[in-house]
């Protein structure tokens, strides 16, 4: 009865975590199956350990195993690397648990919880993280963080820079910055000065 609880309260969270967070908000089908199927399997093998003396210290080399080879496998953003987390976790937390208490549910719904506040679209709502190429070789930071700031239409929190291409004259830059209420018409303004890279 014990485990059939546990698979239970995993089923509800992991769908919850996936159907009802993270694809209504970023839309990535493979991920949605990548979630399902780490959680589940998590969720079986830990069962299957967790009564064995030797469960507890499988489980976590399962997960470190599981981690490394999912991480290394594809690129993934570091908000869908918190998602995957998640549902290892979840996996593990259901099918290590010697008994399904009033602890286990709560670490559950704490790990859902976290994942629906730290990823809502209104936390933090304005503030952007790019990578953009420019087709200008900017060596004064000063006048980088101008140019940026008149283009993004909003203020420059942070610059690195990672190339300067003096012979093609180009700067590829990670910017941080916080947009204005004008950012969607200075976006549709980027023309040809301005490349980007890779949105976050």
């Amino acid at each position: 009865m014990t485990t059939l609880l546990a698979v239970a309260a995993d089923l509800v969270a992991i769908i919850v975590l996936t159907f009802g967070v993270y694809f209504p908000r970023h839309r990535r089908r493979d991920l949605v199956t990548a979630f399902l199927g780490v959680n589940i399997g998590v969720l079986a093998v830990a069962t299957v350990l967790g009564s064995s003396t030797v469960g507890a210290g499988l489980g976590l080399g399962l997960f470190g195993v599981l981690s490394i080879i999912r991480l290394r496998s594809d690129e993934i953003s570091q908000h869908e690397i918190a998602y995957y987390f998640a549902a290892l976790a979840l996996g593990l937390i259901a099918g290590l648990g010697n008994v399904m208490n009033v602890l286990h549910l709560s670490l559950m719904a704490l790990v859902v919880a976290a994942l629906f506040v730290g990823d809502h679209p209104a936390l933090f709502r304005r503030h952007r993280n790019q990578l953009i190429r420019l087709d200008v070789a900017y060596s004064d930071e000063s006048a980088l963080r101008a140019h940026l700031e008149q283009v993004l239409g909003g203020q420059v929190t942070a610059v690195a820079v990672k190339q300067i291409d003096m012979v093609n004259d180009s700067t590829l830059v990670e910017v941080r910055w916080i947009a204005g209420s004008g950012h969607g018409r200075a976006a549709g303004r980027l023309g040809p000065q301005m490349e980007r890279v890779n949105a976050r």
